[in-house]
């Protein structure tokens, strides 16, 4: 038997046991939150989820599990922010809030790949950035919320102007 089919072999071994613990975890976070009725609870459920897929990916040096970690775990700190009173009064800031608790996931996305996997995944930037823009200027309004609501109508362009730039490039 070489030695690449050990390591193979051993990384199979240790993939299927990463999955079938997450399975089991998983399962268990359900019955908890269908059998114990609390609202603290089921408000920890996407976050707890989160964090298992999270704790996965660690262990595993995968960012298959990363990902969907990270948006997990960032929807339910929006979705946690959202529910303290103390942080936004009206609705638009609320928005605003869960906004900036859903960017938070996808930057977590790049920090744990760059920590714990081989390959950065530094496109979470990107839609991370423009939760947290959008998330801010929801609760800023007044003039923020105004160019927030100019670039919803005019993003786009800059599809156009991107397509034309690939195309005379192209030439």
């Amino acid at each position: 038997m070489s030695t690449s089919t050990n390591v193979t072999s051993s990384a199979e071994r240790r993939n299927t046991m990463i999955g079938g613990a997450l399975l089991v975890a998983i399962g268990l976070l359900v019955l908890l939150v269908q059998n114990v009725q609390t609202e603290t609870l089921g408000l920890l459920f996407l976050p707890a989820l989160g964090g298992l897929f999270l704790i996965a990916g660690i262990i595993g040096r995968q960012v298959g599990f990363i990902i969907p970690g990270g948006i997990l775990t960032g929807i339910g700190l929006g979705v946690i922010f959202t529910q303290n009173p103390q942080i936004a009064v009206t609705d638009t800031a609320q928005g605003g809030v869960f906004f900036l608790g859903f960017a938070l996931g996808w930057f977590l996305i790049t920090v744990l790949s760059k920590l714990f996997t081989s390959e950065t995944q530094w496109w979470a930037l990107i839609p991370g950035a423009i939760m947290a823009l959008i998330g801010g200027s929801l609760m800023l309004g007044g003039a923020a919320l105004n160019v927030l609501e100019f670039a919803g109508r005019w993003w786009p362009l800059l599809l156009v102007a991107l397509g034309l730039v690939i195309i005379v490039r192209r030439k």
